[in-house]
């Protein structure tokens, strides 16, 4: 038994779910967000709650249904109040800079580096930090995690792109006689 698809899933002021054909729609004051989903689990929508059931009693089932209450709450948290992720450039000569739909980053290769700011995503460069943030919460993580594989952090000096609450390990290095 799942002990987050057991849990109804309240639904704040000022948003609207609405299900048809598979695809759940949640809209609120800060944006809208659809989603498909599968009709393994049965999704009821009532007086400003929402109760998911598994039809049948197999594992796919019993595991899709604490994935799917997962994702509707993230939905419904979203479009009250957006997620954020937020990274850290460290580095003699490393920048960022946001130029419309692109975001530019000098990360000490020969070459700029040019990424496409995905739609629904809003990104602000503060002196050496980026902060992501936006309705979705799978395509904040994502976008996060596709600007720091560019250049990860090192454990000598720390320089790269790094979470905010992330902790690089340091070595310690060569040591002179």
């Amino acid at each position: 038994m799942s002990r987050v698809g057991k849990q109804n899933i309240i639904i704040p002021e000022k948003t609207e779910v609405t299900l048809k054909d598979g695809i759940l729609t949640v809209k609120g004051p800060k944006g809208e967000i659809s989603r498909y989903f599968k009709d393994n689990v049965e999704i009821t929508i009532a007086d400003k709650s929402i109760t998911l059931l598994p039809k049948r009693n197999d594992i796919a089932t019993r595991a899709l249904w604490g994935t799917y209450a997962s994702h509707i709450s993230n939905m419904i948290q979203g479009v009250v109040t957006p997620f954020s992720k937020k990274l850290i450039i460290e580095g003699i000569g490393f920048k960022a800079e946001v130029q419309g739909k692109n975001l530019n980053l000098n990360l000490g290769f020969s070459h700029p580096i040019l990424k496409a700011i995905p739609e629904g995503l809003t990104v602000v460069h503060e002196k050496g930090t980026l902060t992501i943030s936006g309705v979705d919460k799978d395509n904040v993580g994502e976008f996060a995690a596709k600007i720091r594989s560019l250049k990860k952090p090192e454990p000598y000096k720390g320089k790269g792109i790094r979470y905010d609450n992330e902790v690089v390990r340091r070595k310690q290095g060569k040591k002179s006689v």
